[in-house]
């Protein structure tokens, strides 16, 4: 396995991702010997991780530079309107 490596790579979220697509449907197939099924569970658990990780990451990273009352900028979180994330009831 590659990741077993000493001083391998990381890969990065799409990558990762692809590979995860790619462990779940050889699991949902059921072809594979049982060994080989744990081993990829295993390699998909890993990899469902490093996604979380990366997506963690990327949203402290998201900040979005906004004008205040005064015309200064300032910087302030990013906020998903989808999920509500942010919202200030007293605004409404």
């Amino acid at each position: 396995m590659a990741s077993a490596k000493k001083g391998s790579r990381q890969p990065g979220f799409e990558e990762a991702l692809a590979r995860l697509e790619a462990i779940v449907k050889s699991l949902e197939d059921g072809d594979l010997p049982l060994e080989d099924s744990l081993r990829l569970f295993e390699e998909g658990v890993s990899l469902t991780r490093l996604c979380a990780a990366k997506l963690e990451e990327a949203q402290r990273r998201i900040d979005v530079l906004t004008r205040g009352e005064q015309g200064d900028l300032k910087l302030q979180p990013f906020e998903d309107p989808e999920r509500g994330e942010g919202s200030d009831p007293e605004r409404s």
